[in-house]
């Protein structure tokens, strides 16, 4: 879990959830009614690290705003609560606050080929940062550890991105998404100078996805600036509910993998059976430093991994999370436990025409 200040502040949390996949749905649904929709999630966390436990109530609101047929508005905010051991000679717990816009941006869809996009926005490196971050989505409580590679540590930047479908034909197609991102150094939002950007293959009928990354970070001297690849491999087969998501990213210090799969069978009643909504979930990373320079976010020695989940999907968009994770390092083997409950809602700010 990430640690936030011990005050009411306007600065972006670590960018670590935000909304991709249901923020394409609800632009979709919003510019067809031109109603503003607020969709989001509410949730209570909690996350034991060496015998420490902490306790995290929080809401993740987002709101899709549609101005005529081509023009959008897009933001989302973190509001959190944290309960966490204070560490004294008296046993007890500090309470700490958050509340941050993750991203704040427009959007001007001039075709289904492109996308203009201005403000700040998600970084588009890899696919976790995009599509795996919101809190009702992500099987695990824990980004990756490989997550601030490419993401300039935040995941977000401010700037411009252009992005959309470069073809699309029955068997296949290719998307993708470039950006530039200024030095903002506010108090309202942070952001690296940097570009990049992603190329995607897409093949429905085998429901595999596979893709490409690049960044390069352009802050401070030319001597100090560095290269992120990325590559990411996506695989739904259709007919089935068997998820495999794995990311690769190589930095100039460090680099790492991780894999992830999930599953729930049908052969009892289907997926709104009490069997179905049974979601065993597994998860493998590492990390390997190539020099002892640890500034990236990732370990400071050779990390290994394993996430194992067991999640339960009540009726309602309602989701009950569990893991037990198991990290091994030249430094300290430790055991993570993290549980949660989520609650997904969406609805419209007001009654369309």
């Amino acid at each position: 879990m990430a640690r936030y200040g011990s005050h009411i502040t306007l600065s972006p949390a670590l960018w670590t959830r935000t909304l991709a996949a249901v923020l394409l749905g609800s632009a979709i649904c919003a510019t067809a009614q031109n109603v503003p929709l607020l969709s989001g999630g509410v949730g209570f966390l909690t996350s034991t690290n060496g015998g420490s436990t902490s306790y995290t109530p929080t809401i993740e609101p987002v709101l899709a705003m549609p101005l005529g047929q081509h023009f959008m508005v897009e933001s989302r905010a973190d509001l959190l609560e944290s309960f966490a051991p204070n560490g004294g000679a008296q046993p007890g717990y500090d309470h700490t606050h958050f509340i941050g816009l993750s991203y704040l941006q427009g959007d001007y869809i001039a075709s289904p080929h492109l996308t203009i996009v201005g403000g700040t926005f998600l970084i588009p490196f890899n696919t976790y940062n995009e599509r795996l971050t919101p809190l009702w989505i992500s099987n695990f409580q824990a980004t990756p550890l490989i997550f601030s590679l490419g993401n300039m540590s935040g995941g977000a930047a401010t700037g411009g991105m252009v992005r959309g479908s470069i073809i699309s034909r029955p068997k296949y197609s290719f998307d993708y998404a470039a950006f530039f991102s200024s030095r903002v150094g506010t108090e309202q939002f942070t952001a690296k100078r940097s570009s990049g950007g992603r190329t995607s293959l897409y093949l429905p009928k085998q429901g595999l996805e596979i893709g490409l990354s690049y960044d390069r970070s352009l802050q401070g001297f030319p001597a100090s600036h560095e290269n992120f690849y990325g590559a990411h491999v996506w695989w739904e087969p259709a007919n089935t509910a068997f998820r495999l998501r794995s990311e690769f990213a190589r930095g100039h210090h460090a680099q790492g993998y991780w894999i992830e799969a999930d599953y729930r069978t049908q052969a009892f009643g289907g997926l709104d059976s009490w069997i179905g909504r049974i979601e065993p979930v597994f998860r493998m990373q590492q990390t390997f430093r190539r020099d002892n320079a640890a500034s990236d976010g990732l370990p400071s020695v050779n990390t290994q991994r394993a996430d194992f989940g067991l999640d339960y999907n009540l009726p309602h968009n309602t989701r009950i999370l569990t893991s037990y994770s198991r990290q091994f390092a030249s430094n300290g083997n430790r055991n993570i436990w993290q549980t949660g409950i989520v609650y997904r809602f969406l609805f419209p700010t007001w009654k369309g025409k």
